[in-house]
């Protein structure tokens, strides 16, 4: 597969125009960390916006940055890192699960939609997303938002891109929304007998007023920091006095849930950076990985379906709202997830698995029709030919 590598957005576009004219196919990716993701996609040619890097502007002040979409991932937590700001998404470091040596560019980050573990309360990454420039399928430059949240009229392009896998256009500038860094961050860690009673744990921890800002269930054995067993862990974030305070009451309300340790803010950072990088899942390199979205209360019968159909390992978040689930990449290991997710009234996300599998079994759910029919729409208009990353998310 021949790599296309266009040093300004200018040449980017005028790659796109060639393939248009052309109707050659084109594979859509930053530093391919995530090319292992979702279906294999049937281009002979890949575009690549590895050389399009920099942060273009940054207002502390306004808590918003600015960087063009190869840019890697750490260099703006860098940046940002300098004035005590961060993305407020936590979007996960995927590069170990799909044996990346590079890490994630900002507009893969921005569409894959990734997100972590304080999703549950700042919301997804393309909520946060102020604005973009970006190529359609037909080599024209648009851009959509400005610099702050109240700046749509009409299609609101910047939440269309955002999690289309590059199948709608080409993202090659970013703006982001950004937030302080907390000064302090605690950790409540309660052992629990099971799914069942971990959730109860997550969901009172969520329910409480002491502002959580991650939820999630170690299972199977793979907890980092020393933890065992199947652990409920409640997150918050903010001054070193009001973190001290909030999570002595919040051990308080939840005492009788089962045994619990406080993590100091070291311990948490290192716990949590795991929890996002879904690593407590323990896959080894040949297993299948999904991600089921379901409401947090039907995560207990997700588990007992998956664990009865094969052997499953887990690790919930979001509360139990999402669901990371890894085992033998088979087509009935597939369909119980599936199964699962159904059950659930939820979504299911073949993340990784073998081309062999990822070619002939559904990776995302059938869209609705209504909602399917307005996608067709959408992308006629934006990629008429179907020139951008073909397969990658349907067959």
């Amino acid at each position: 597969m021949s790599l296309l590598l266009p040093e300004t957005e200018e040449a980017l576009a005028a790659e796109i125009a060639r393939a248009h004219a052309a109707r050659e196919p084109l594979g859509i990716e930053g530093r391919g960390t995530k090319r292992a993701m979702l279906r294999p996609v049937q281009a002979a040619r890949t575009l690549s916006t590895r050389n399009l890097t920099g942060i273009t502007l940054y207002r502390p002040t306004e808590l918003m940055i600015r960087a063009r979409a190869g840019t890697p991932i750490p260099e703006i937590e860098a940046a940002l890192a300098e004035n005590n700001q961060q993305i407020i998404a936590e979007p996960p470091d995927l590069s170990a699960m799909f044996g990346a040596s590079e890490a994630a560019t900002l507009g893969g980050v921005v569409s894959t939609n990734l997100s972590g573990p304080r999703r549950i309360m700042w919301g997804a990454m393309r909520d946060h997303v102020l604005g973009i420039r970006a190529v359609t399928g037909e080599g024209e430059v648009f851009r959509s938002g400005g610099r702050v949240l109240k700046n749509v009229t009409g299609l609101d392009l910047c939440k269309l891109l955002t999690g289309a896998h590059g199948t709608l256009g080409v993202l090659t500038e970013v703006t982001l929304k950004v937030l302080p860094r907390a000064e302090a961050t605690g950790t409540l860690a309660i052992r629990v007998p099971d799914a069942a009673r971990g959730v109860a744990a997550l969901s009172a921890a969520l329910g409480s007023p002491y502002g959580v800002s991650g939820a999630a269930l170690l299972m199977d054995g793979h907890a980092p920091m020393g933890l065992t067993g199947t652990v409920a862990l409640a997150r918050i974030e903010d001054f070193r006095e009001s973190v001290t305070y909030r999570m002595g009451k919040l051990r308080e309300e939840l005492a009788e849930l089962g045994e619990a340790t406080l993590l100091d803010t070291a311990a948490s950072h290192s716990l949590w950076r795991a929890v996002r990088d879904a690593e407590p899942l323990g896959a080894t390199p040949d297993e299948a990985i999904w991600r089921i979205s379901v409401a947090p209360s039907a995560a207990p019968r997700a588990v007992i379906a998956l664990r009865a159909a094969f052997d499953a390992k887990l690790l919930l978040d979001w509360g139990g709202g999402l669901i990371w689930v890894a085992g033998p990449a088979t087509e009935h290991a597939h369909g119980a997830v599936m199964q699962a997710a159904a059950g659930g009234r939820g979504s299911f996300t073949l993340f990784r698995a073998p081309a062999s599998l990822a070619a002939t079994v559904p990776v995302l759910p059938e869209e609705p029709p209504p909602l399917a029919a307005i996608a067709r729409r959408v992308k006629a208009t934006l990629d008429p030919h179907g020139l951008l990353n073909p397969g990658r998310m349907r067959a």
